[in-house]
Parts: structure tokens; C-alpha cells; sequence
């Protein structure tokens, strides 16, 4: 059984529950256990616009599937993990053991934020990619700043703690509010910030993240179109819940796919709030998650036990059929009404910078 308190989430190929229809899910594909070995995040040709980023390949590092991250050309690890979890509730010499340890078993994708833990999850991140472990993941952060001053200074707190010097993929974090795209895309705004930084090779690749509500996340797709920016990814909440209500699966998903844009899922158990309605187990949450195409599920993982479950489901993961997946929605409908179990949407439980409004413009934690 996965822990109660996992938060990681997928997303679909389209608009369409092709589940629902008897249509098997795009994009989704197992392949067979790779010979052991630790690798970096590979190279491969880059997805075609439209086409669905998740697809897994052969490329596999100990037996975890990787998946094409949009357009970009990079493979990443279908499972990621989560920078949150690293930064609390053990020791720093316990959470690096960790993660170097989940590296070794293939796990390529790490995540992480400039306030996370104030900034003590970039802190033992940064120590725990020492010693040739840098080379082997794909790391990416978040900013909260949304001048570009703000951004700038977050960014090089970031390169200063992960002691890196570049960061695979910056993302805009926490973009909940409808004047977040107006700030983001304004003169001086972050966005110049991120496009200066990756002229300067401080960055990779640009994107941002959200769980407020599906329009936010659209309005700020628009406003990158209307300003000619080309997003490589966007993370975003998807689980069985959502599907019911403001959903993120049905509005958000079949854009960023028909543009060709890296799909970060989280929140598949609604930080295990979604587990609070009995109707529904974490195992069953994770792999309803595991069985639509995005390109890497971003999980919380605190421990030995955590990591070893993680990787077990993702060396022996079967997609859902057709008729599990219509099983965990009818089962779920009720319970999702007015987002009672997804509350990153209803309430500010999960607004750092709601409660830190100061992260928008200063670089203070």
C-alpha cells in the first residue's frame, strides 16, 4: 500500500476521457526493466507539437519508465522527486542518503523552491548532488518573484544553495491569482527575468505552476501566446476529484498537449486530504495518476520505506483499463462535489504566498 500522505498526480492526452469512451489512453506505454544502472536524464528527439508528451521509451534507468518532457528533447523519469518532503522531518544527512538513494534506482526528475523549507530543501539538495550527482538528474526549482528584480535575486539564491550553475527548468511558482499572467508578462516582469537568465545560462528551460483554479493556468497559457513565449512546461493538480470539479484534467490538460508542453503533475491525493473521504486508497490514487500521460509525477518522499514502494510501482505499473478508471470516477463524483477534498482550490491551506505576500516582490524569506 502507497503512504496516505503522497502527493504526486497525471493528467490525459485530451479534452475527451478516452477511458470513458472504451478508447485506450495515448501516449501510454510500459516497457521492459532495463539492466540496473543509474543514468543522467537522456536526450532524445524532441515530441512534435501536439503530439502527447508522456509517451514512456526504452529508455529506462533500473527499471523506471521514462517519459518525453514536451518538446523539449529531454527524457525524465516518470516518477520525481518531491523537494518538500526533503526539506523536513528528518535529518539532513538522512534526506541526502535519501536522495542520492533514489537517484541510484533511477529516479532522474528532482523538484524543488526557493522557499521550500526556507530554503533549506535547495540547501541539502545542492549537498546531495555533489560528487557527480548533479550530472545525473534533471533538477528543476521554483520562483516566487514576479518583478524582475525579485526573480533575479530568488534565482541566484537558488544557483548559491543547489551549487549548481545551471538549474534544468525554472518555473514561476504559485501562479493563483488572475493578475499573476498580467505581472508575470509586464515590462520588468519575471518573465524577463527567466529569459535573461536562460541567455545567460543560469536556466534551461521556463514554466510555471498553479493549483488555484483551471482559468488561472489558461490565462497565463494566453498571455505566453500573446506575448510569443514558448513554455516548456506546466505543473498542475490532476487526480480522480478533479476530474469532477474546476477541473485542471478537462480544461488545462488538452492545451498543453496540442502545444507540445511538458505536463508536471501533483496532487493526486490532494496532500492526502483526498484520502480523508474513505472512498478511495492511495495505491488506487497513484495509479489512477500513473495511468494518464504527463511527463513526470512529482511525489513526496520521506523515507526508506517511501522510496522502495515508489519504485515497485513504477518497475511493475499497469495502466488502469477502461472500466477502473470509469469505477474510480463514479466512485469519486459524489465526494468531489464543491472541492471539499481539494482543498489547494477551495482554501489558503497550501498559498505560501498568500501567506508570504512579501516572496512576490522581495527575495526574503
Amino acid at each position: 500500500m502507497v503512504p496516505a500522505r503522497r502527493n504526486v498526480c497525471l493528467g490525459l492526452a485530451s479534452g475527451a476521457l478516452w477511458a470513458c469512451q472504451g478508447k485506450p489512453t495515448p501516449g501510454i506505454e510500459t516497457a521492459a526493466p532495463a539492466s540496473p544502472k543509474a543514468g543522467a536524464a537522456s536526450v532524445s528527439s524532441a515530441s512534435k507539437p501536439g503530439e502527447a508528451p508522456a509517451q514512456a521509451t526504452e529508455a529506462l534507468a533500473n527499471g523506471v519508465p521514462k517519459r518525453r518532457l514536451g518538446k523539449t528533447g529531454v527524457e525524465v523519469s516518470m516518477l520525481g522527486l518531491g523537494g518538500s518532503h526533503i526539506g523536513k522531518g528528518m535529518s539532513e544527512s538522512q534526506s541526502i542518503s535519501l536522495m542520492r538513494e533514489a537517484i541510484d534506482n533511477g529516479i532522474t526528475f528532482m523538484d524543488n523552491c526557493w522557499d521550500y523549507n526556507e530554503g533549506a530543501s535547495e540547501e541539502r539538495m545542492g549537498k546531495a548532488l555533489r560528487d557527480g550527482y548533479r550530472s545525473r538528474v534533471f533538477l528543476m526549482t521554483k520562483l516566487d518573484g514576479r518583478t524582475k528584480k525579485a526573480a533575479l535575486a530568488q534565482l541566484e539564491q537558488s544557483l548559491k544553495r543547489l551549487q549548481t550553475e545551471t538549474i534544468d527548468l525554472v518555473q514561476i511558482h504559485e501562479v493563483i491569482r488572475m493578475s499573476d499572467p498580467g505581472r508575470c508578462f509586464q515590462s520588468e516582469g519575471a518573465m524577463e527575468a527567466l529569459t535573461e537568465a536562460k541567455q545567460a545560462g543560469k536556466l534551461r528551460f521556463v514554466g510555471f505552476t498553479g493549483h488555484k483554479h483551471p482559468d488561472i493556468h489558461l490565462a497565463m497559457l494566453e498571455a505566453a501566446k500573446k506575448a510569443g513565449f514558448d513554455l516548456d512546461a506546466v505543473q498542475l493538480p490532476l487526480n480522480v476529484m478533479d476530474a469532477h470539479y474546476e477541473s485542471f484534467e478537462r480544461k488545462v490538460l488538452p492545451v498543453l498537449l496540442e502545444r507540445g508542453i511538458g505536463v508536471l503533475g501533483m496532487k493526486s491525493m490532494g496532500a492526502g486530504d483526498i484520502l480523508e473521504s474513505g472512498v478511495v486508497s492511495a495505491e488506487e490514487c497513484l495509479r489512477y495518476a500513473l495511468s494518464l500521460p504527463t511527463s513526470v509525477v512529482i511525489t513526496g518522499i520521506d523515507k526508506k520505506e517511501v522510496l522502495e514502494q515508489d519504485l515497485k510501482l513504477a518497475r511493475s505499473f499497469k495502466p488502469l483499463s477502461a472500466e477502473e478508471r470509469k469505477s474510480l470516477l463514479a466512485r469519486t463524483e459524489k465526494h468531489a462535489q464543491a472541492g471539499k477534498f481539494e482543498l489547494f482550490k477551495t482554501a489558503q491551506k497550501y498559498d505560501g504566498t498568500a501567506k508570504n505576500p512579501h516572496w512576490l516582490e522581495k527575495a526574503e524569506l
